[in-house]
């Protein structure tokens, strides 16, 4: 079922494969004073609620747990990025609560031209037919792995077994509207810009028609 929308605002969905630098796109875009909403970010909150918790323990046990009682987000990887069954039974958990509040976020953005959800597994899910546009942002595989590993103390095979429950990029790149180079020669500025321009005027568009 897709999200509520009000009025003619625009959903777009910002992702890209682990270590893209899809975060660091985000940050520009909310620069340019769009609303952008981390649904990554959210699920992790999502995991320090006590009903959450209990879910999580019934699944996995509760030697997912650590001493202060919330959950040890470094055990429950390690045990859902071996096994794409548990990883499918805990994203059955938090994507609902999810996306339920996307919908209650973007009722508080109703007079925004356009909003973002920035989510790593954006189309993986099966969300993106949800928005109005997709942009993917993409970065070398090798220069992915050293940001990841620089960024959360882990090494090369820990990613790469995080990124295998990653759609390839090439079928990202066919899925997006627009494409973000993040490789670190392109500046990432010029290219948001010129999305946000378009973005807004097709928001302008739809606008205009409406008033007719």
């Amino acid at each position: 079922m897709p999200f509520q929308t009000y009025d003619l605002m625009l959903l777009v969905g910002l992702t890209g494969n682990i270590g893209s630098g899809k975060t660091t796109v985000a940050r520009v875009f909310e620069k340019l004073s769009v609303p952008v909403y981390r649904a990554d970010e959210k699920g992790r909150q999502l995991l320090t609620l006590p009903g959450v918790i209990k879910k999580v323990c019934a699944l996995f046990g509760d030697a997912v747990l650590g001493t202060d009682g919330q959950i040890d987000r470094q055990c429950l990887a390690a045990i859902v990025f071996n096994d794409r069954q548990k990883l499918k039974q805990l994203n059955s958990i938090i994507h609902p609560m999810v996306r339920e509040d996307f919908s209650i976020w973007t009722a508080e953005q109703k007079q925004e031209a356009y909003v973002i959800q920035e989510a790593a597994i954006l189309l993986e899910s099966g969300e993106a037919m949800n928005f109005d546009r997709i942009i993917v942002v993409t970065a070398p595989e090798d220069l992915r792995i050293r940001r990841v590993c620089a960024r959360d103390g882990v090494d090369r095979d820990q990613v790469l077994k995080r990124a295998q429950h990653q759609m390839n990029e090439t079928e990202k790149i066919k899925a997006a509207d627009f494409v973000i180079t993040n490789d670190g020669f392109q500046a990432l500025l010029p290219q948001v810009l010129g999305i946000h321009k378009v973005l807004s005027q097709m928001a302008g568009r739809l606008s205009n028609h409406a008033g007719k």
